[in-house]
């Protein structure tokens, strides 16, 4: 009870003067780890990955996954949203590339977007633009030979160009994509629609050169478009079945691509 006072620290006492500290003392450095504040998310009744807490910062990105299977049936509208899921610049890009056939690297651009938005577009530009060009060549032809006869409007250059057009682009990559199955070689009908469907787009272009009035140059004009396209379904069929010993499907391709540019010159542009 008689001990001293003196070891009594009193600097929690107010008004006290804290003890000077040495400079010895004073260099000395405390490292405090860096802290990261964390928040706990609402409790929204879910389970799985919400639970627990997160990090307080930048959220990560997130890419939305398409499910492994959207196919919804034959008459839901949502089972062919995804392969309209395409902007100009995509669509503008392959039309480019359907003009450069020696690459064959078309499939691997579309492989993870395929789209039959270029093959219902190109299609009916093409009908439309080859029933109105077929029939104002005929009318300058007819008028450069006899300058007094009447001329009147075919429909019908309607009608062939529809069934023509969207029956090769329909119909023969199916073919082909039935014939690969029982070739026992993997093939993706989405993709061949949509590579017989921008094989087409050079055909809208060339059909405005195929009014001059000059046969012999009009033949090439129509030979060496045909020529493109036809190298372009080739080539690009070629490396997608690469490993296979299929050339008679590869040439069955080039031939069929380029009866079609002779078709349009034949029937449209005589």
């Amino acid at each position: 009870m008689e001990e001293p006072y003196n070891n009594v620290s009193t600097s929690h006492l107010l008004g006290s003067v804290p003890a000077v500290i040495s400079e010895e003392k004073s260099t000395i450095s405390y490292e405090v780890p860096e802290a990261s504040m964390q928040i706990f998310p609402p409790n929204n009744g879910g389970g799985g990955s919400n639970r627990g807490y997160q990090t307080l910062g930048n959220p990560p990105e997130v890419f939305e996954q398409q499910p492994p299977n959207s196919w919804k049936g034959v008459f839901s509208v949502s089972s062919y949203i995804q392969y309209f899921n395409v902007d100009t610049d995509i669509v503008i890009n392959r039309m480019m590339s359907s003009f450069y056939p020696i690459g064959g690297d078309f499939f691997s651009k579309i492989d993870a977007n395929p789209d039959i938005y270029g093959l219902i577009w190109i299609s009916t530009t093409l009908v439309f633009v080859l029933a109105s060009l077929g029939n104002c060549a005929t009318y300058l032809m007819q008028r450069h030979t006899n300058t007094s006869a009447s001329w009147s409007f075919d429909v019908g250059y309607v009608n062939v160009a529809a069934c023509a057009i969207y029956g090769y682009s329909i119909v023969v990559p199916l073919a082909f994509f039935f014939l690969l199955q029982y070739m026992g070689t993997n093939a993706s009908l989405i993709r061949f629609w949509c590579l017989w469907g921008y094989s087409l787009f050079i055909f809208i272009l060339i059909s405005f050169l195929l009014l001059i009035p000059f046969e012999a140059l009009r033949w090439i004009i129509i030979l060496a478009a045909g020529v493109d396209s036809a190298c372009f379904v080739a080539l690009n069929l070629k490396s997608f079945i690469e490993g296979s010993d299929v050339t008679i499907v590869v040439v069955a391709a080039f031939c069929l691509q380029l009866a079609l540019a002779i078709f349009i010159k034949a029937w449209f542009f005589p």
